[in-house]
């Protein structure tokens, strides 16, 4: 016997896009719709594919609904299911748990949620499929979440759903449900389909341990297509399986060594062909992008002084491509030379004296408190966006360099 099933996690609906940073109202909205058309696309998946079933692996949504729309738009895309005869499993994960969402709608009845007091095993007999999972009642699980899990069916396809972040050791994501690759082989089923590491990842090949990572990147670390696994199997075997783009919008991150440009409009020019090859990877999809400029060049302090008219130039020239081509933010990661020609020794001497007082110790202790006292008064994930980036020393040279800059533009056009 031979079917196919669709995997998917981590959809987040209505969950806002981090950092856009988007001025253009147009651009703005493009991205605010791309969770749900990443949404749709799934279900579209799903049909097209004859799938006998859908597998949510937890994080449907990312708390709590605003608004009873994201709960309405949900059951409406489920419904397109229910006319198609396709069945969908859900485990709720940490974003959803029961806990988390106040608010809910009947689900159509081919929808099964598995429950969170306990894990389940529920049979499609016509498939001689056993789908095994267990919902989080709580943003955190109990120790023993996964050892609740059933024997394996004998003679069936046996599927497990399950939220978690394995043994803990995928950077950004907090251990919920932690168990090893070890733990899940022990249970003998033939497919895991995980959940909450938003990177796809074949974690294992037998048996076959899958995340899909997330249905939409929503900031600049999810770069790359964002989608759902296809799944084939035959003769009660994984025959093939496969990666399926169906992000609305896409992120992705250029670093682009400026050390071989002489001037700024040589630079632009640069940045105008790469851009012209990232657009052409979106594939059609809306596309924000994060432009890092690398490399030793003597325009160095030039562009820490000229940042936002660079970053405005940049914008202008991805606008050229497409009209939902958005440059997020440019950074500059470049630096000096060992000889500088711009300016003359004595001028350079002048303004590096200016800032050597941030090598005092005190200085240095006056500069960590003032960003502490900062960092505790902001929110908590933009205080630890702070903590981690910002530095006593980064910011003494930032202000070195972007002197020098503005010192450099004013001998110019003197």
């Amino acid at each position: 016997m031979s079917f196919t099933f669709i995997h998917a996690a981590d959809l987040h609906i209505d969950s806002p896009l981090d950092g856009l940073g988007c001025k253009d109202a147009a651009v703005a909205a493009r991205f605010a719709e791309a969770g749900r058309r990443a949404v749709s696309a799934l279900i579209d998946l799903a049909i097209t594919s004859k799938a006998a079933f859908l597998l949510i692996s937890g994080d449907i949504f990312d708390g709590d609904w605003r608004d009873v729309s994201t709960g309405h738009f949900f059951v409406k895309e489920l419904g397109r299911l229910a006319r198609e005869n396709i069945k969908v499993f859900i485990v709720r994960g940490n974003h959803d748990a029961e806990s988390q969402i106040s608010k809910s709608l009947p689900y159509p009845s081919n929808v099964h949620v598995f429950s969170s007091r306990s894990a389940q095993t529920h049979p499609i007999e016509e498939l001689r499929v056993a789908l095994h999972g267990r919902s989080f009642s709580a943003r955190n699980p109990d120790a023993d979440f996964v050892s609740s899990y059933p024997a394996r069916c004998e003679g069936w396809f046996n599927i497990g759903l399950l939220h978690t972040a394995l043994d803990g050791s995928r950077k950004g994501h907090n251990s919920y449900a932690p168990c090893t690759v070890e733990d899940l082989r022990r249970f003998g089923y033939d497919y895991w389909a995980l959940g909450h590491i938003h990177a796809r990842e074949e974690v294992c090949g037998e048996p076959y341990i899958v995340y899909p990572g997330n249905l939409q990147g929503r900031n600049v670390r999810e770069t790359g297509a964002k989608g759902a696994t296809r799944v084939e199997v035959a003769d009660g075997r994984v025959a093939s399986l496969a990666h399926v783009p169906l992000d609305g919008a896409r992120w992705a991150h250029l670093r682009l060594d400026a050390g071989d440009c002489a001037d700024e409009a040589q630079l632009l020019a640069t940045i105008e062909g790469r851009l012209g090859e990232e657009h052409a990877k979106a594939d059609g999809r809306a596309l924000a992008l994060r432009l890092t400029l690398t490399g030793a060049t003597a325009l160095h302090e030039r562009l820490v002084a000229r940042r936002e008219a660079i970053e405005d130039d940049a914008r202008a020239l991805a606008l050229r491509f497409g009209d939902d081509f958005w440059i997020e933010q440019l950074k500059i990661a470049t630096n000096a030379p060992k000889t500088r020609s711009a300016l003359g020794a004595a001028d350079a001497l002048d303004v590096e004296a200016l800032i050597l007082k941030a090598a005092d110790e005190r200085y240095a202790q006056s500069v960590a408190e003032l960003m502490e006292e900062i960092v505790a008064k902001a929110p908590r994930e933009v205080g630890e966006a702070l903590r981690r980036d910002l530095d006593a020393a980064a910011l003494a040279n930032e202000a070195r360099d972007l002197l020098l800059g503005e010192l450099a533009i004013a001998t110019v056009d003197a």
